[in-house]
């Protein structure tokens, strides 16, 4: 009586129908690496519920797809498609969280083909790599470090092209004008300027001389953003 509640409406005879119990193992597994994925990327990571959520039940989801269309060529195919929908109509993520979601599909994808041993493996590995990655700075903060955003007001009289290029090329390896922005009724200017410090040790002398410069007017230093062109 089970076996027939969960056989398919277009089953034949050549059909190779998953039995209840393979299933629900294949599922079990593929719940449990999502738990495991997840628990490695929530590690020294900002992140939200609703992904974390996605994290863990994509794998089991991918697998009973897998499972499904196992043998059909025609419907894999569909179901390819069906995914690049989703990735296109979700907001774009950073490249750690594409990264986490392709290696949750693809572990999803092993146990679907029925390699549970296999899946747990490959999980295995790929979350202690991922913690290993996470632990390492690989260069990211000092170099984060020394790319600046300056903002720097100069009185309207003042001719703002190239004057601080000599003040640039002591303290920078780089710099870049990429906006004119006038200010205070037109008597004054923002320059907004992307540079590449050449030691960020040196940063307060830098914008000492450029105070000199500017009649000691307001001088701005953030880091630059790197969001949008993180992938």
């Amino acid at each position: 009586m089970l076996e027939t509640l969960f056989k398919g409406l277009f089953d034949t005879d050549l059909t190779t129908v998953i039995s209840v119990t393979d299933f629900i193992i294949c599922l079990a597994v593929s719940l449990f690496i999502g738990v495991l994925m997840a628990l490695a990327y929530i590690y020294r990571t900002h992140y939200t519920k609703s992904f974390v959520v996605t994290l863990m039940l994509l794998p089991a989801v991918v697998c009973v797809v897998i499972m499904m269309v196992n043998g059909n060529v025609g419907t894999g195919v569909a179901v390819a498609g069906a995914f690049s929908l989703v990735r296109f109509r979700s907001v774009p993520g950073t490249a750690k969280e594409i990264c986490t979601l392709f290696l949750a599909m693809g572990a999803g994808l092993i146990a679907g083909m029925g390699y549970l041993g296999f899946a747990v493996l490959f999980t295995l590995i790929m979350c202690l790599m991922f913690l290993l990655y996470n632990r390492l700075d690989l260069g990211a903060k000092k170099n984060s470090e020394s790319f600046k955003t300056l903002t720097i007001t100069i009185p309207e009289d003042l001719d703002y092209t190239g004057i601080f290029d000599d003040i640039f090329s002591e303290f920078t390896l780089s710099h870049d004008l990429i906006r004119v922005k006038t200010t205070n009724m037109g008597s004054m200017f923002k320059l907004t300027y992307n540079v590449l410090l050449r030691d960020i040790t040196r940063e307060k002398e830098m914008i000492d001389k450029l105070r000199c410069r500017n009649g000691n007017l307001e001088i701005a230093v953030s880091k630059q953003e790197t969001v949008n062109s993180e992938l």
